[in-house]
């Protein structure tokens, strides 16, 4: 066992984070939105950025990418762009009415997905779960931003 690549953490969580990707997916788009773009939803919603660089930096992905992302949701009807009084060269970025008036269902759609997916484990099970996630997550943070890599 010690030498199945197949059994190891990373390789059983890229597994679990592709079926979370499609069961979102297939549930979200329905609702007008895709899981690449729940960084940006979420971080307009509650307040935590409204520059592209900013949304860039909350979702940890390059800019180019993010003006990508920011243009599909424009032209969705998702977000709308205002000029920066003191930057000419930002814009602000909100939330449509229609994109707002969505967001509850799509919340709760993914709530339901990650209790269906977490079926059988106990309460204690799960926080303990998102503990060593969120860990692990910020080990490979630290890892990847100190520039280490394997011997």
């Amino acid at each position: 066992m010690e030498n199945d690549v197949l059994a190891t953490p990373g390789h059983l969580i890229s597994l679990a984070a592709r079926g979370f990707a499609r069961l979102s997916e297939v549930r979200l788009k329905p609702l007008g939105f895709g899981t690449g773009q729940l960084p940006v939803l979420v971080a307009l919603q509650d307040g935590t950025a409204s520059t592209q660089r900013d949304l860039a930096r909350f979702a940890k992905v390059e800019q180019p990418p993010m003006a990508q992302m920011l243009a599909r949701m424009e032209r969705d009807g998702l977000i709308e762009r205002t000029p920066d009084q003191q930057d000419r060269r930002s814009s602000h970025i909100v939330l449509t009415i229609a994109a707002r008036a969505r967001m509850p269902n799509a919340i709760e759609t993914l709530f339901e997905g990650n209790r269906e997916a977490l079926d059988g484990f106990t309460e204690d099970e799960t926080k303990q779960l998102i503990a060593m996630l969120t860990r692990l997550i910020a080990n490979l943070d630290q890892i990847s931003s100190a520039g280490q890599t394997p011997d």
